[in-house]
């Protein structure tokens, strides 16, 4: 039996969309007005540096030669067709999780986009501390980051209440 769209978690995915839109704007934004490696101090620990990242998060398996491209590409649709049930089974009011999920699938589907159509992901946020550089990360990485925290976030904070068995 269906339910109606909108009474569902699906009812959130216009923050895909947002965020879809912020991730793919701005690495637009950096292809189109940096040179590969170029660094513009943006705040004291903060540079936009336009970078290549052919692995995953944080560069994760950067350097092993082509293969990950279509793992990584296959985990994100895989990912995001289970957060996407997950959402049409949620109840549209569960706010904090479809947030997280919408968010979540949101930065994957940016980062899919890129390794299918750049075999890349473009990556251009450096924070920095003294002469410490976090991996240089994207619009998309931070959303599937603060998607996730707020999935844990929402496994701690569930307003779910157990119920009483009888007998």
């Amino acid at each position: 039996m269906s339910k109606p769209l909108m009474s569902t978690g699906l009812r959130w995915l216009w923050l895909t969309l947002v965020i879809l839109a912020l991730d793919l704007g701005s690495k637009q934004w950096i292809m189109t007005c940096f040179w590969l490696g170029e660094s513009v101090s943006v705040i004291p620990f903060i540079s936009f540096t336009y970078s290549h990242n052919p692995g995953a998060a944080f560069s994760f398996l950067a350097d092993k030669g082509g293969w990950q491209r279509w793992i990584f590409s296959s985990v994100a649709v895989v990912i995001s067709v289970v957060i996407l049930v997950m959402m049409y089974r949620s109840d549209y009011q569960a706010r904090l999780s479809n947030v997280a999920y919408a968010i979540i699938i949101g930065g994957a589907l940016g980062n899919l986009f890129d390794r299918m159509v750049h075999s890349v992901v473009i990556d251009f946020i450096d924070f920095y501390v003294g002469n410490w550089h976090w991996p240089t990360f994207n619009v998309a990485d931070s959303g599937i980051c603060i998607g996730t925290v707020l999935t844990v976030l929402d496994g701690f904070y569930s307003t779910k209440k157990p119920t009483k068995q009888k007998g």
